[in-house]
C-alpha cells in the first residue's frame, strides 16, 4: 500500500472516530447510507474491472506501445483521438482504464487526447446532436472539440 493510501485511511479512520465521539447515531445513520451506495455501485465496479481486464487481455501490450506509445508522436496522438471520439465510454471506466494503458505503453500525449476526446467529442451521440441542434453547430462544436483535445494532449505531453 502506498504512502498516500495510509494518509487517507488514517484520515477516514480519525474522522469516523471523531464523529462516532460526536454523534453516534448519525454516525450510524451515515455508515448504513454508505452500506447501502457501496451494495448499490458494487457490481458496476465489478463491471468495470472485467472490462478493464478484457481490454488489457486481448489488446497486447507491444501493440499499445507501437501503436500509441510515446515513440509515435502526432500519429499516436491522432489515432487515440479518432479512438476516443467513436468509442462510448464512461469516465468512471475511461480513467482506470487510461491508467492501466499508461502502464502497458501508452504515451502521456495519447491518453490524454484519448480520455479528452471520450469527455468532449460524441460522434455516437451525432444523429441525435444534429437533430436537436442543427448540422452546422453539430459539425462546429465537434470539431472545436476535437482540435481542443488534441491542443491539450500536446500541451500534457509537453508539460509532462
Amino acid at each position: 500500500m502506498s504512502a498516500t493510501a495510509i494518509v487517507i485511511d488514517a484520515f477516514a479512520a480519525a474522522c469516523l472516530v471523531l464523529s462516532l465521539a460526536r454523534n453516534r447515531e448519525k454516525t450510524k445513520w451515515a455508515l448504513r447510507i454508505a452500506f447501502n451506495a457501496t451494495k448499490r455501485i458494487g457490481p458496476l465496479v465489478l463491471g468495470i474491472i472485467a472490462v478493464i481486464g478484457l481490454i488489457v487481455g486481448f489488446v497486447p501490450a507491444s501493440w499499445i506501445a507501437s501503436t500509441i506509445g510515446p515513440g509515435r508522436g502526432a500519429f499516436g496522438m491522432v489515432f487515440a483521438a479518432l479512438l476516443g471520439a467513436i468509442l462510448f465510454i464512461p469516465g468512471l471506466i475511461a480513467f482506470p482504464l487510461a491508467r492501466s494503458l499508461l502502464d502497458l505503453g501508452a504515451g502521456v500525449m495519447s491518453i490524454a487526447a484519448f480520455v479528452t476526446t471520450l469527455m468532449m467529442v460524441g460522434f455516437v451521440f451525432l444523429p441525435l446532436e444534429i437533430k436537436e441542434l442543427g448540422k452546422r453547430f453539430t459539425a462546429i462544436r465537434n470539431g472545436l472539440a476535437l482540435g481542443a483535445a488534441l491542443v491539450i494532449a500536446a500541451l500534457m505531453g509537453l508539460i509532462l
